[in-house]
């Protein structure tokens, strides 16, 4: 009988080696998307997929917190609908599977990021209005 833990998804899926892979392959993806590279003109991308590294092995276990700026200050007067999360998201996804993640793990990591969009979408898509608004 083991009295082992069981992995996190952090060490599971290879730990901040395989992180900076998929987040490599995740900006690649985005940076070909016309809908979101706009969002990274001008970024450091070094800078930011490091961030992006610690963030990931952070949310999925690894073993140091995140000590970056919070979701919503990092994407604050960005312009981000739910339809550009939802894209990430999607790039995520297939950059995890391309990386050998299994269907159930990516699942789990697309479960754990789900609930941030309410911290980076700040807008509404044109043409939707909140209940009672009126059109301008």
């Amino acid at each position: 009988m083991s009295n082992a833990a069981e992995p996190t998804i952090y060490q599971a899926i290879g730990g901040d080696p395989a992180l900076a892979a998929v987040v490599d392959d995740l900006y690649a993806r985005i940076l070909r998307d016309p809908e979101l590279c706009g969002f990274f003109a001008g970024a450091s991308m070094p800078r930011l997929k490091g961030r992006q590294v610690d963030f990931f092995a952070a949310a999925l276990g690894g073993p140091q917190p995140y000590q970056g700026a919070s979701m919503r200050e990092v994407h604050r007067g960005k312009g981000i609908c739910q339809e550009h999360f939802d894209l990430v998201a999607g790039h995520l996804a297939a950059a995890l599977t391309d990386a050998g993640v299994t269907d159930d793990t990516v699942g789990q990591i697309l479960a754990a990021i789900t609930p941030l969009a309410s911290q980076i979408v700040s807008m509404k898509p044109a043409g939707q209005l909140a209940a009672g608004q009126e059109p301008r």
